[in-house]
């Protein structure tokens, strides 16, 4: 009898044995495969870019197997230590159709700048890398690196497939780089962002309520110069232009008592002949995305933009005006240098980029997304009423001298929320001088950034760095 128990006792000893060795050489296999697909999309160094501290990974994840729909994505880790505590913050431009690597990677947030012969790049001390993992996103299939093997997808494109697209992009980039799963994650975009980040979030938000999958932790949003409403945001933008003596009273009265502004019905023709006619005999020879900076001069002459009025078409954010001279202490022609640098085969080479050759040169906007463009939410407002009562953490930020989104269209769009005030309106600082005006709300921040345009970053950069400090502590802008 206690011969045959030993025995027992020997088989279960070599059947757990044998389980837990296959256990972990299954846990081995599948964590190499992990490691591998993390390590091919590893840059070793980009052309022309000095040496760096930090880790930096690109390539594509596919988000729809069938369509052949893959997303491109940057990955620029934190360069202060340890970088495995601090958040990933998850950056996507506006347009729709404009890139995050032609803006919020190469002139806005990211470590790097390109030099204005595009031989190279420079570091940028302002780089948002240094209190964050910053992922740039090149969102939808068909801007920048991003493409997909159908062509209907070109033509049938708008808000919801990008949220869901953006969602699924997310789950199985954190599955290539598990170590993400468990970091605090934060969206932040500018312009068309404005709708981008909020969806995106709401998916997030429906992903996690699904208690089968691993939750992602988003912690909060930021969004510069945001399209929310477009009632408010066009009647704010008209406000914006006769205040800062842009149209004249004439052209202002005709429009506000013209147009329907909603973007629910056509406009009149007469709403038409008067936004045409300010656009092209009143505004003048301006960047709309700094009223007060002067356009690149190297590049030939286009329509100014807006969010406004003629919501058939959503415009692209980023169109070049014709110019005669430059500007002291900033460069227009940053957005030349990205078209310049990212189509060099070497740079292509460096970033696993246009694997699959795309039959299109890279542009930092994409007309043809943008030009079919058509699903678009007429307000975002009943998605922050959403994300305010999830608890997230939420702050909208303005450039004051952008005419594009300005900041009263954001004030305009924002007093439609109702929102109780904690802190009231006061000047917050920036190495002693004041870098914009805040409120906090309950449950959101606003804040503006003093003398920056559209891009915030590209305009105020140290301002920006202290504004995402900040919003990462969730602390309330400085006030001294």
């Amino acid at each position: 009898m206690m011969m045959k128990m030993g025995k027992t006792r020997d088989h279960y000893f070599w059947v757990v044995f044998v389980l837990v060795v296959l256990l972990l050489l299954f846990q081995y296999v599948g964590g190499s495969n992990v490691e591998d697909e993390e390590e091919a999309d590893r840059i070793r160094a980009l052309p022309g870019q000095p040496n760096v501290s930090f880790h930096q990974f690109s390539g594509y994840v596919t988000v729809n197997q069938e369509a052949g729909r893959a997303l491109f994505y940057w990955l620029t880790e934190s360069s202060s230590e340890p970088s495995s505590s601090k958040p990933l913050v998850i950056w996507l431009n506006g347009g729709p159709g404009c890139s995050s690597v032609a803006y919020g990677a190469s002139e806005e947030i990211g470590p790097f700048r390109i030099n204005n012969k595009a031989s190279g790049l420079n570091l940028n001390p302002f780089s948002w890398n240094s209190v964050a993992n910053l992922l740039f996103l090149e969102s939808p299939a068909g801007v920048g690196f991003s493409y997909t093997n159908t062509s209907t997808d070109l033509v049938q494109i708008g808000d919801r497939r990008t949220a869901m697209d953006s969602l699924t992009f997310l789950v199985r980039w954190m599955e290539r780089f598990p170590r993400y799963k468990t970091r605090q994650v934060f969206l932040a975009g500018e312009s068309y962002a404005g709708h981008y980040v909020p969806q995106f979030a709401r998916e997030i938000l429906a992903y996690n309520a699904n208690s089968d999958n691993h939750p992602i932790h988003l912690k909060g949003i930021m969004i510069g110069n945001g399209v929310m409403d477009n009632y408010y945001d066009n009647i704010g933008t008209v406000n914006y232009w006769w205040s800062h003596a842009m149209i004249s009273d004439q052209t202002f009265h005709q429009l506000i008592n013209t147009c329907h502004f909603s973007g629910q019905q056509k406009e009149s023709n007469e709403c038409e002949t008067t936004y045409n006619y300010a656009m092209d005999q009143e505004l003048g020879n301006i960047d709309p995305y700094n009223i007060y900076a002067i356009p690149c001069p190297n590049k030939s002459n286009g329509t100014t933009t807006s969010a406004m009025i003629t919501t058939q078409t959503t415009r692209l954010p980023h169109r070049p005006h014709k110019l005669s001279r430059p500007i002291s202490g900033y460069d227009p022609c940053t957005e030349s240098y990205a078209e310049t640098y990212y189509n060099r085969p070497d740079v292509q080479k460096a970033l696993h980029a246009n694997t699959t050759r795309i039959p299109y040169k890279w542009t930092a906007c994409s007309e043809k997304v943008n030009r079919n463009w058509n699903d678009s939410d007429i307000t975002i407002l009943p998605i922050y009423r959403q994300l305010i009562a999830a608890q997230l953490r939420i702050w909208l930020f303005s450039g004051d001298v952008d005419s594009v989104v300005p900041v009263t269209a954001t004030r305009y769009s924002l007093a439609q929320l109702r929102l109780t005030t904690k802190i009231s309106w006061y000047p917050w600082y920036v190495r002693k001088q004041v870098g914009g005006w805040t409120e906090v709300y309950d449950g959101l921040t606003f804040a503006t950034v003093r003398g920056a345009g559209h891009e915030v970053p590209l305009f105020k950069p140290r301002a920006a760095l202290q504004l995402f400090k900040s919003f990462l502590r969730g602390d309330p802008l400085p006030k001294s």
